[in-house]
């Protein structure tokens, strides 16, 4: 399964999701990465578009502005890597934690299922949220109510995913 069929799958089809919960932890990990990386790299160039040497044009600063541009070499690759970290950091964290409220909504539905596979299955998941708020920025609403629809689509998917979970057997 090649990452360009996971990623259509995770936008368009919620059910294939549940399915996804069995793929090697890897290509799982891979896929992340990718979210990750496209996150960075977008992130990255609205930092340099709005990197303007211009914004330090008053007199009272000339030293930091010609300080800034000797630097400046040094402050893209730094700058790049740090929100590759934080942003790693940040997308995992979120995994984390709605993995956990799906570990919740998975026994309210009685369905059978570990932390391991909702893990994976959140990954996919989280899809449009991430992409929804890598561009809330141009969108004309407020970064409050793009964050809650950002959680109730996440949800929404899991649960439709967990519809096609195995149920638990009916204790005797």
């Amino acid at each position: 399964m090649n990452h360009s069929q996971l990623f259509i799958d995770s936008l368009i089809h919620p059910k294939k999701l549940a399915a996804y919960r069995l793929l090697p932890i890897g290509k799982v990990i891979q896929y992340t990465f990718l979210l990750i990386t496209i996150v960075t790299v977008f992130s990255f160039g609205r930092f340099t578009a709005g990197m303007s040497v211009n914004t330090f044009d008053m007199t009272s600063i000339n030293g930091l502005t010609e300080y800034i541009e000797g630097i400046k070499w040094l402050l893209y690759p730094v700058t790049f890597i740090m929100l590759f970290v934080f942003t790693t950091m940040l997308i995992f964290g979120q995994i984390a934690l709605y993995a956990l409220a799906g570990l919740f909504i998975l026994k309210v539905m009685k369905r059978r299922g570990e932390y391991r596979h909702i893990w994976r299955t959140t990954t996919f998941a989280m899809t449009w949220a991430i992409l929804i708020s890598m561009l809330s920025d141009y969108l004309p609403i407020n970064s409050t109510i793009i964050s809650i629809f950002s959680l109730l689509l996440t949800v929404t998917l899991l649960t439709i995913a967990f519809t096609k979970y195995p149920k638990q057997p009916i204790a005797k």
